[in-house]
């Protein structure tokens, strides 16, 4: 792939989250190409200069190019970010590597794990591309339209190679958006994975009219909750008390632009869920991470009771009051248990 002193990127997936990531990356310097699956969707980026479904009326810098051809946006990229719903991870990394072969520049910025599998999204790159060594995660609290207005942000590049996880820092480090580093790829996805489920119980509360105290309650027991499962998996305490831990919780948990708070939200409001998701319209990764969770808590011997509680809401027919009820009658114990 052909380098320059402006390096071109392939951005894949024109969503929300993908659309504000390649406007950054374009008003950085860098030449982007915003790919989609939907042919239709990518003729309507290129005609509005706009995402209008995801992100309305935010035009788009000068030189930003839809593209919906796969191989017209990886033919000349020198980096490959994808942002696209866990569930089609897998998919999207096949068809690349069909493309172009497996040796490229790899960066995603999709959160959770995969449904069906409960694998960390490294887990799924190690299984389409064995060996790989250019590969990195973007993760922290930064809801997409923000990004796109260019509000200041700050987020996590972690790789397991901390000069890979510099070079991709620098493409996205702006005067307004600032990229830490890290080489905790499984403590920054597991933030961002949990946080969702998080999130998620933080609205149904809230939706129950259970107040500040009880949101508190839930963003601090959740953060407990994120800890236990990410040190026993390898994870670092201070990534889990940094962006893409507390950072990102704080956000989802607290802030309605969060799709998965607002399921929460809706859910404890008495909607049905899947009222809730079809009005939201866009995916909620908590909703299929809640039940992958679970299990992989179960499997590691990890107690994660906010966790299950939310994924009996969404999948065994829990009421959400319910679902409080059982946390509140757990039996008292020391905090730091």
């Amino acid at each position: 792939m052909p380098h320059s002193s402006s390096p071109a990127i392939a951005v894949l997936g024109a969503g929300s989250w993908g659309t504000a990531l390649a406007m950054l990356l374009r008003r950085n310097g860098n030449r982007v190409k915003l790919w989609d699956r939907d042919e239709d969707h990518v003729q309507r980026l290129a005609a509005e200069r706009c995402n209008q479904r995801y992100l309305p009326d935010l035009a788009f810098p000068p030189d930003l190019t839809p593209v919906a051809e796969l191989l017209s946006a990886l033919d000349t990229s020198d980096f490959v970010l994808v942002a696209v719903p866990s569930a089609g991870f897998r998919s999207v990394l096949q068809r690349v590597r069909n493309a172009i072969g497996p040796a490229f520049n790899l960066v995603w910025a999709s959160k959770g794990l995969e449904p069906g599998s409960a694998r960390f999204l490294h887990q799924v790159v190690e299984e389409e591309l064995p060996g790989h060594g250019a590969m990195a995660v973007l993760s922290g609290p930064s809801f997409a339209k923000e990004v796109a207005m260019g509000l200041p942000t700050a987020v996590t590049v972690a790789s397991a190679n901390g000069a890979y996880a510099g070079r991709v820092a620098r493409l996205f480090h702006g005067s307004r958006f600032r990229a830490y580093t890290s080489t905790d790829v499984i403590g920054v996805e597991l933030g961002g994975s949990i946080k969702n489920v998080l999130a998620i119980a933080a609205g149904i509360s809230d939706g129950l009219g259970y107040g500040a105290n009880a949101r508190a309650a839930l963003i601090t027991r959740g953060l407990a909750e994120i800890m236990r499962l990410g040190i026993k998996m390898g994870g670092r305490q201070e990534t889990f008390m940094g962006l893409a831990g507390v950072g990102d919780l704080v956000l989802t948990c607290t802030d309605d632009q969060s799709r998965n708070r607002r399921l929460g939200l809706a859910i404890g409001r008495g909607t049905a869920l899947e009222q809730a998701v079809t009005d939201i319209g866009q995916a909620v990764e908590g909703l299929h991470t809640a039940k992958e969770l679970a299990a992989l808590a179960d499997a590691q011997q990890v107690d994660m009771p906010i966790t299950q509680q939310v994924k009996r809401v969404l999948y065994d027919g829990e009421s959400a009051s319910a679902a409080v009820d059982a946390l509140l009658a757990r039996e008292p114990k020391a905090e730091t248990h």
